[in-house]
C-alpha cells in the first residue's frame, strides 16, 4: 500500500527534472515540499484505554521526501 502513495505522488510531484520547479536553488527538494503539502504533516488519533484506536483499514504513515536528515517528533495528548 505505501508503495501506492509513493508512485500516486511522484505522478503528482516528480522529482525530476529539477529545472521544472522554481524553487529548487542550493537544494533541488521542491518535490518533496508539495509531496509534504499533499500528505500533510500531522496526525490527530484517538487512545481508547491506553491503546491507540485505530479503524479496521486505519494507520499511521510517515513519508520522507527529503532525504534522511534528523527530525524532531512533537506528541500532545488533549483530554482525560
Amino acid at each position: 500500500m505505501h508503495s501506492d502513495f509513493e508512485t500516486w505522488l511522484e505522478k503528482l510531484a516528480p522529482e525530476k527534472p529539477h529545472s521544472q520547479y522554481r524553487h529548487n536553488g542550493c537544494e533541488d527538494n521542491a518535490d518533496a515540499h508539495l509531496k509534504r503539502q499533499i500528505m500533510g504533516r500531522e496526525v490527530v488519533c484517538a487512545i481508547t484505554n491506553g491503546k491507540l484506536d485505530f479503524g479496521t483499514w486505519e494507520q499511521i504513515f510517515y513519508g520522507e521526501y527529503d532525504g534522511k536528515r534528523p527530525k524532531r517528533i512533537l506528541i500532545k495528548i488533549i483530554g482525560e
